[in-house]
């Protein structure tokens, strides 16, 4: 089964502007045969991308949340420690 799930994250720590572009990446240690990647948003159903990286061109206020890896060699499933994503307001001028 696959095993030593990890993932890593650009910008590092998660925190990403909004309007940037986020990417997030998945490996396994160890597995046998083909393994299969699947990122999904805790709380939500479906896979939001089935490959080792999931890339947000443009992130919105809504793409805030927990993101997970799943891999898969087909008879069994696991999945990485949740990442956390945080999207910071546009940087504009103040106004007084």
């Amino acid at each position: 089964p696959p095993a030593g799930v990890s993932t890593s994250v650009q910008p590092p720590g998660g925190r990403v502007a909004l309007g940037d572009r986020l990417v997030l990446s998945c490996t396994v240690a160890m597995g046998t045969g083909p393994v299969s990647f699947s990122w999904h948003r805790v709380g939500s159903g479906s896979p939001l991308s089935t490959g080792p990286d999931l890339e947000l061109q443009h992130v919105r206020d809504n793409d805030s949340g927990q993101y997970l890896c799943q891999v898969s060699d087909g008879d069994s499933v696991a999945e990485s420690v949740p990442l956390n994503v945080s999207v910071l307001g546009e940087w504009g001028p103040q106004t007084k």
